[in-house]
């Protein structure tokens, strides 16, 4: 019994590697992508040092190609806006000095009331002027029309064409605004922004950098956050009817912090920004007992195509380096255990076991000392 004692001690003062909890074993990682026709391709497959030269490329990198945006497809339409009528849309026709066509129904009704409808099929009707179809066409070019129609009954007759009631076209505004609603698109240009407005702007738990606009079938993805931020007016799309605009959560934007820290936990990016340094502050920082700082690695990507990055914070000005690295959502930082850390736990795993088997090897030598006696 003592012998196997003895064979269990030895085993264990030689394998750390199967002490509980994580462990970042780098030689393994790098025997698991050997040979990989892609690696060495933007780091990935690598462990690569977070340094000040790290830093310098991937600053450089990031100034050089900066990210794609999608530019309004309506922009050159947005120049020379003008409102085209839609089906159930109210149109308030005044024909100066014949009050008869203009308030046929009453002074004290509202003009949306006492409008002329605008049918589904396009068409709205006026005393004298008979059924015409309205549809698609600018205020200007109704006007006209009613001008020529008027001429057979009133001699050069003088008509003004409004919008009393702007219904038939319609952007709806969803997701993580103070206020989901249908925003009616006007006579004045709607963009985003406006529609955002009118919704009472946005939530806390909003994503301002993915801003999600389907348009006939096809999604957009808009930067409203940097329209804020550095004046990128071309993220601020003009709106058409039949717009959904839906700005997403914040839930995606995290980054998991895990290991030897004194509060590992998930982390939402605030504004889809945040340094490894303040990931690793908004988990109150290393555990001083268990922790081994200069093994802090970062880790990105897909299983099939990861990369990670390590800082050696042993030092704390090495911390200066890690207020420069920017994370990514999903990014996951371990902090890994010292090794002396790891030696522990293994002891506090054998140690029941070997108190048991001690306490056997006890039993049987106090039977056999009994015996002999």
């Amino acid at each position: 019994m003592r012998r196997v004692l003895l064979w269990v001690g030895m085993l264990c003062m030689s394998a750390c590697a199967w002490g509980p909890g994580m462990h970042m074993d780098e030689d393994a990682f790098r025997e698991r992508y050997a040979g990989r026709a892609d690696a060495g391709a933007d780091d990935a497959y690598e462990i690569v040092p977070i340094t000040a030269e790290l830093l310098g490329r991937q600053l450089e990198a990031r100034r050089k190609a900066p990210p794609a945006r999608v530019e309004d497809p309506l922009a050159k339409a947005a120049e020379d806006y003008e409102y085209r009528v839609a089906p159930y849309d109210v149109l308030n026709v005044i024909v100066y000095d014949h009050p008869e066509l203009t308030i046929p129904a009453g002074e004290f009704r509202s003009p949306e009331a006492s409008g002329h409808p605008v049918a589904a099929d396009g068409t709205m009707f006026f005393p004298h002027a008979g059924i015409i179809h309205v549809a698609g066409k600018t205020l200007p070019e109704i006007r006209e029309l009613l001008t020529r129609r008027l001429t057979a009954v009133i001699e050069q007759p003088q008509l003004d064409v409004r919008v009393a009631g702007f219904r038939g076209q319609r952007v709806q505004v969803t997701g993580e605004v103070a206020s989901p609603t249908t925003v009616p698109i006007t006579d004045v240009p709607l963009r985003v922004q406006d529609a955002i407005s009118q919704a009472k702007g946005f939530t806390q738990e909003a994503d301002l950098r993915a801003l999600v606009l389907t348009r006939d079938g096809k999604t957009y993805t808009l930067d409203l956050q940097a329209l804020y931020e550095e004046g990128d007016t071309r993220q601020n799309w003009l709106l058409q009817d039949g717009d959904v605009l839906h700005v997403p959560d914040r839930s995606r934007n995290k980054v998991f912090v895990l290991g030897e820290v004194r509060r590992p936990s998930s982390r939402v990016m605030v504004k889809g920004r945040m340094s490894l340094a303040e990931a690793i502050g908004d988990s109150e920082g290393f555990d001083p007992v268990t922790s081994n700082p200069s093994k802090v690695y970062v880790i990105r990507g897909s299983f099939d195509r990861p990369s990670i990055y390590k800082l050696d914070a042993g030092s704390p000005d090495a911390l200066l380096l890690a207020t420069q690295f920017q994370l990514q959502p999903r990014d996951v930082v371990f902090v890994s255990a010292h090794d002396l850390t790891r030696w522990n736990r293994i002891i506090s795993q054998i140690e029941p076991t070997v108190r048991l088997l001690w306490e056997a090897v006890r039993i049987g030598d106090d039977t056999i000392i009994f015996r002999s006696q």
